[in-house]
């Protein structure tokens, strides 16, 4: 059996943090939270649970997973974000594989959201696959801000875990609706300088694509109005993103 470490990252989570904690009691060796000086209780829900807290200032999600990584104990660590937890099943998994001496590099999990009171179980968010448990001598965080992800090394063994992530994601419209507008910024952004350019095309066609991705070929209808609710607000983010993407090129002159 090889030891493991929980990582996660935290700012003003005092109404979260506790839950996933308790998701992962007596499963980990060490939990490492990196907290970005939080206002309220965090830090001290924290170390109640006997997790070592470092204070950090915010990098950048890619950056601050990162820096949460290197401050892991042991090669093999879960990373998880303060508004997720385990479920039992999932428990029951890590568990498994860390009693086998973990024979994989990497592992991918479902995530469930809980989306206002309700689980989505079909459209854009579900089964939502995540990397989250891994080798970190294999792999690393990527992608683009905010969307980050774990890339693996090539060559890297991979296995899918049975049971979810439960992803507490909002608790309100207006919350979802303010997260929205300030993960288009940072993604437009981010975007620019990696040299992705935005279109009268895209504007148009992307967020109606996204919409009936989303609603019916991957059953958003089947969530109910929580569903139709969630496909519309995937296609006014990726409006949001490409129109903020198109105001930046116009910004900095950018032709394309």
């Amino acid at each position: 059996m090889k030891p493991l470490s929980v990582v996660i990252i935290t700012f003003n989570e005092e109404k979260n943090i506790a839950r996933c904690l308790e998701s992962v009691k007596g499963l980990a060796d060490e939990i490492v939270v990196v907290d970005s000086l939080s206002q309220d209780h965090t830090q001290g829900i924290c170390r109640q649970y006997g997790a070592r807290v470092i204070e950090q200032p915010f990098l950048g999600y890619i950056e601050q997973k990162n820096f949460a990584l290197g401050q892991a104990t042991y090669d093999h660590v879960l990373s998880l974000d303060a508004d997720e937890a385990l479920d039992e099943t999932l428990y029951q998994a890590v568990s498994d594989a860390r009693q086998a001496g973990f024979p994989y590099d990497g592992y991918i999990m479902s995530r469930c959201a809980n989306y206002c009171g309700k689980w989505i179980r079909h459209g854009k968010w579900y089964p939502d696959r995540k990397l989250r448990l891994l080798n970190r001598r294999k792999g690393k965080w990527g992608g683009t801000n905010p969307h980050d992800k774990i890339e693996m090394d090539a060559g890297a063994s991979i296995f899918r875990l049975q049971g979810d992530i439960l992803h507490y994601t909002y608790y309100t419209i207006d919350e979802h609706i303010q997260q929205m507008n300030r993960f288009t910024t940072i993604q437009s952004e981010a975007m620019l300088k990696k040299g992705k350019r935005s279109t009268i095309f895209h504007v148009i066609f992307n967020p109606v694509s996204a919409f009936i991705t989303g609603y019916i070929f991957k059953r958003g209808f089947l969530d109910g109005i929580d569903g139709f609710l969630i496909a519309k607000s995937v296609a006014y983010q990726t409006l949001l993103k490409y129109v903020k993407l198109l105001q930046l090129q116009r910004k900095h002159n950018i032709t394309n």
